[in-house]
């Protein structure tokens, strides 16, 4: 189940394959069922997360007590709250699996290390964050410019991958929308 991860790195960098188990006894890997808690809120995030198989979401809790998406992983990418990782601090949102799914995680003492023994998986995290700072800038640029309803139209036809397989209501809180005005568009299109 290593595969995915090694195939992601490569795809970024160049990895000699001889260095594989040496660069995986950094990770520890987690089977999760649909609903797992991977992070709780309020635990000091000392983990990055690679998605092998599945889905899992970040979300934090509003002062009214709903759950807020804010960050989704499918196979093949990184979640975290990496400022919280950066600074080793509490962090205020819960990474929790959507499906049931395989993770590689790291910690922070071990992805200090990965990076100074591996100088060139400091190559792959750094495109990993570019990627990851580029993707957080687009969906602002959708919830600054686009309504509502342009905003679920345009990410539906982008990810429609994504759509089929995330809860209703999950990705009507990631999309700023309720669950049911998110039904309702849903409706709509299918008209």
């Amino acid at each position: 189940m290593s595969q995915p991860l090694f195939d992601h790195i490569r795809n970024f960098v160049s990895l000699d394959p001889a260095l594989d188990p040496q660069i995986l006894a950094y990770f520890d890997k987690q089977s999760v069922q649909k609903k797992d808690i991977l992070l709780p809120a309020n635990r000091v995030c000392d983990r990055l997360f690679f998605v092998a198989k599945g889905c899992v979401h970040a979300y934090f809790t509003d002062q009214h007590g709903v759950e807020k998406s804010i960050q989704f992983a499918l196979e093949n990418w990184w979640i975290s709250d990496y400022q919280a990782f950066y600074k080793q601090r509490a962090t205020d949102s819960t990474i929790q699996a959507v499906e049931d799914s395989e993770v590689w995680s790291i910690s922070r003492s071990s992805y200090s290390a990965l990076l100074l023994d591996h100088p060139v998986m400091e190559s792959y995290f750094r495109q990993m964050y570019e990627i990851g700072y580029g993707a957080a800038i687009t969906r602002l640029k959708f919830l600054f410019n686009y309504s509502k309803e342009e905003i679920f139209f345009n990410f539906t036809e982008q990810f429609p991958h994504f759509v089929s397989r995330v809860p209703q209501y999950v990705l009507a809180t990631y999309l700023g929308l309720t669950p049911e005005y998110l039904s309702k568009l849903r409706g709509k299109r299918r008209s």
